[in-house]
């Protein structure tokens, strides 16, 4: 019975954690419900297109000097979030990577607008496909 118990707590366990793909609209309402302009809304969506594919638990390959990007926007680890193997980051969201990795979108919101304000869109590579005319997000709603 125990056996039965453990295995049932590991199943859910293991579907509680199964990574969310969300879709441009699902995307849209989520961050609109956070407070996101709805005339940024657009951009970014275009941005966890290129970035993730809409996956919140996405987590990148190592980039050229090491470090590693989280989530829905693919937030590097090195500027600003902190890795649970540890190392140095200089976390300016002040949040583990890990929290970027949950069908909670909101830390991921909240910590990719700070990087918006710090550096702008170009902060992201992918932001090349996201910089000229975007289909309009009006149909989300």
């Amino acid at each position: 019975m125990k056996t039965f118990i453990v295995i049932c707590v590991l199943f859910l366990a293991a579907v509680s954690t199964e990574a969310k793909t969300m879709d441009r609209c699902s995307l849209a309402r989520e961050m609109a419900n956070l407070g996101v302009p709805r005339d940024q809304l657009a951009k970014w969506t275009c941005i966890a297109q290129h970035e993730s594919e809409y996956i919140t638990s996405a987590v990148g390959k190592p980039n050229s000097n090491g470090s590693k990007d989280y989530g829905i926007f693919q937030i590097n680890n090195k500027y600003w979030c902190q890795p649970a193997e540890g190392g140095f980051s200089y976390n300016e969201c002040g949040v583990s990577c890990n929290s970027l990795l949950t069908d909670d979108i909101t830390t991921s919101v909240r910590c990719a607008q700070k990087v918006l304000r710090q550096q702008g869109w170009t902060a992201w590579s992918t932001w090349k496909y996201c910089s000229g005319s975007l289909p309009s997000i009006n149909s989300c709603f």
